[in-house]
C-alpha cells in the first residue's frame, strides 16, 4: 500500500505554491507510507543547459572539479542530501563518466530540462521539509510515500524512478512480470540501479518513448506488455498523465478545476487543493490514459 500524489497547474498564478500544495497532498498520504517519500518537481529550464540530480554525502566538493574536468560552467543547488547540478546540454555524458570515476559513491537519480527529484527515508512532512518542499515553484509535480510491503525501507526503493530525460514515474500497485521485461529492456540497453518493479515500469516507458512513441502510447502499450496491478503517474516535461490496470483495484481519484488538474490515491490529499468544493472530481476509469500537458 502506497500513496500518490500529482498535480498539474493550468494557472499560472498558482506555480509558486506548487510545493506548497504538492506538501500538504504528501501529508494527506502519510497513513499509506510512512516508510519513505519522494517528488519531482517540475520548473523553470535554462536555455542550454540540463539539471543532474545526484544523492549522497559530501556534496559541497562536487561541482567545482566537475567543471574542471568538463571545461565547462557547472553550478550546483544542495538541498539535504541531494545536489542538482547545471550544466551545459551536450555534457551529460561526460559528466556521469566523471562522478562514476570520481564519486563512485553517488547515485544519479534525475536528469532534464525542468525536472528536479528528490526522495527518502522518513515520514512524507519529514522529507517535504528536509528539501524545503513548501517553497519551490513550478508547473506540475508529483509525488508518492512509501509502505514497503517486498523489500527493505530504503532510499533506493523510494519512489518517484526516472530512467529518460525529464520523466520519471510513481507507482502504487504489484507488477507480477518486471523480472522478465527487465531483462528485455536491458538487452535493450536500459539500465537498471535498484531491483524495484517500478523502476522497471520507468524504463519500459523510456524504451517506448525512444522508438518514437508518445507517452500516451506508450502507457497504452503497457497495459498489453506489464502484467499486474497497478496505478500509474508519469511526469514529462511538459506535463503528467495517470493509467491504472484493466482491474483498477487500487484506489485512484481526480479533480479538475480551471487551475489545476490533481490526483491522489485518496480524496483526502485533494483536500488542501484551492477551489477543490467546487471541482469535477471523478475516478479515473480502468485501462485509459488521461494525460494533460501545457503548450
Amino acid at each position: 500500500m502506497c500513496g500518490i500524489v500529482g498535480l498539474f497547474l493550468k494557472d499560472r498564478e498558482l506555480e509558486p505554491s506548487i510545493g506548497a500544495l504538492l506538501s500538504q497532498m504528501l501529508g494527506m498520504m502519510t497513513d499509506r507510507g510512512p516508510d519513505s517519500a519522494g517528488f519531482a518537481v517540475y520548473g523553470e529550464a535554462e536555455a542550454g543547459r540540463l539539471k543532474l540530480t545526484v544523492r549522497g554525502q559530501n556534496l559541497d566538493s562536487v561541482a567545482v572539479p566537475l567543471a574542471a574536468a568538463l571545461g565547462q560552467p557547472v553550478t550546483a543547488k544542495a538541498r539535504d542530501t541531494h545536489l542538482v547540478l547545471s550544466l551545459p546540454e551536450g555534457q551529460e555524458g561526460a559528466a556521469r563518466q566523471w562522478l562514476a570515476q570520481a564519486r563512485p559513491d553517488l547515485s544519479v537519480i534525475g536528469v532534464g530540462r525542468r525536472i528536479e527529484l528528490y526522495k527518502e527515508v522518513g515520514r512524507p512532512t519529514d522529507v517535504s521539509e528536509r528539501f524545503g518542499l513548501a517553497a519551490m515553484s513550478g508547473t506540475h509535480a508529483i509525488g508518492h510515500t512509501r509502505m514497503a510491503t517486498e523489500s527493505a525501507v530504503t532510499t533506493d526503493g523510494a519512489h518517484p524512478f526516472s530512467t529518460g530525460l525529464d520523466q520519471c514515474l510513481v507507482h502504487n500497485g504489484s507488477l507480477s512480470n518486471h523480472r522478465s521485461v527487465r531483462r528485455r529492456l536491458e538487452r535493450e540497453g536500459i539500465d537498471f540501479t535498484t531491483d524495484n518493479d517500478s523502476e522497471v515500469a520507468a524504463g519500459y516507458l523510456s524504451w517506448k518513448l525512444r522508438q518514437g512513441a508518445s507517452l500516451a502510447e506508450a502507457l497504452k502499450a503497457s497495459l498489453d506488455d506489464l502484467d499486474g496491478f497497478f496505478t500509474f503517474v508519469v511526469g514529462a516535461e511538459t506535463g503528467f498523465a495517470v493509467l491504472r490496470d484493466p482491474i483498477a483495484c487500487k484506489p485512484a481519484v481526480m479533480a479538475e478545476t480551471d487551475r489545476y488538474v490533481a490526483f491522489g490515491s485518496e480524496y483526502r490529499a485533494l483536500t488542501p487543493l484551492p477551489g477543490i468544493e467546487t471541482a469535477r472530481i471523478f475516478e479515473p476509469e480502468p485501462a485509459h490514459v488521461y494525460a494533460w500537458e501545457r503548450a
